[in-house]
């Protein structure tokens, strides 16, 4: 680990258990409904971060930077700026980095990015310039050398970075995965946030697979809302499997008429479910957090956090 320039990487370097956030604006001008959802995040008062989301699965979105920067001027809540390298080349890449910079922001989370024929927009051009770890080492040269990846000297005060990186427990074969990560905690990753898991044995296997490599990793977690999101996950996102058991939990709050008791059960199943899923990863050395996606579902957020740490 570089220095720690974020509350995030100073809790992490304090030895706290952290919880980070996500936070998805849209194809909107209007963030109204992101900062509400940023406050209420503030408001648990245990979310040390919330990550800003870049053209999530290629839907084109508001530019993170610019909601990065005013979700923690409006709300008091450190960001993690997302940033997809298959929308830039590094020439743009280096220019919204700067941006950035300028702007206050501390967090970047390093993305290769989607390729753009899964989004809205398929007639766009891909660009691939740089993957999420050639990313990361000129993030990391920019920081500690004051270059650019041609070596050109960035003139100024040097930018002041944490710079995260993903990884995918529910890859396979996993040795691939580990091969990946120790390349990018090589060039310059501060600490790392997975992809969704939902079954716990698969996070822990992960964990223990990159126990060898000294960046801190946050598991990513994502408490449905509804059956449909759990079933989304288990057919259609690559790799990620749901158990049986969710699944067959939300698939009996489906038939629950009320729509406000079905709400309750579902929540108190997320926190139960999760509850003991965070117990459990959490006495691993190798796991310094949990980065809970639970966009547009915050209230859930609060009550996880309370019942694992109570």
């Amino acid at each position: 680990m570089g220095e720690a320039f974020s509350n995030l990487m100073k809790a992490i370097k304090a030895g706290e258990f952290v919880y980070t956030g996500e936070l998805e604006p849209h194809k909107s001008a209007d963030l109204t409904e992101v900062l509400a959802w940023a406050k209420m995040l503030k408001e648990t008062g245990r979310i040390v971060a919330a990550n800003v989301t870049d053209n999530p699965q290629s839907v084109g979105s508001v530019s993170s930077l610019v909601a990065s920067y005013l979700i923690q001027r409006e709300t008091g809540l450190e960001t993690i700026y997302q940033l997809r390298a298959s929308d830039r080349n590094r020439l743009a890449l280096l220019s919204d980095l700067l941006g950035a910079a300028a702007l206050g922001l501390r967090n970047v989370l390093a993305l290769t990015g989607d390729h753009v024929k899964k989004g809205d927009t398929v007639e766009a051009m891909p660009v691939f310039d740089l993957d999420g770890t050639q990313l990361t080492d000129m993030i990391h040269r920019m920081v500690y050398e004051g270059r650019d990846l041609s070596g050109n000297e960035i003139h100024g005060p040097r930018p002041m970075f944490n710079i995260g990186a993903a990884g995918n427990p529910n890859a396979e074969p996993l040795e691939m995965e580990v091969l990946k990560l120790e390349r990018k905690a090589e060039v310059g990753a501060d600490f790392v946030q997975t992809q969704v898991v939902f079954d716990v044995d698969i996070a822990l296997r992960y964990l223990d697979a990159t126990e060898h490599i000294e960046v801190p990793i946050l598991i990513g977690i994502f408490p449905p809302k509804s059956y449909g999101q759990a079933e989304f996950f288990d057919k259609y996102v690559p790799a990620v499997s749901v158990p049986k058991e969710l699944l067959e939990h939300f698939k009996e709050f489906k038939q629950i008429s009320d729509k406000e008791e079905r709400k309750e059960k579902i929540n108190e199943y997320n926190v139960e479910y999760f509850t003991e899923f965070i117990k459990r990863i959490k006495k691993k050395s190798t796991c310094k957090g949990v980065h809970i996606m639970a966009v547009g579902y915050p209230e859930v957020v609060s009550q996880i956090i309370e019942s694992v740490e109570k």
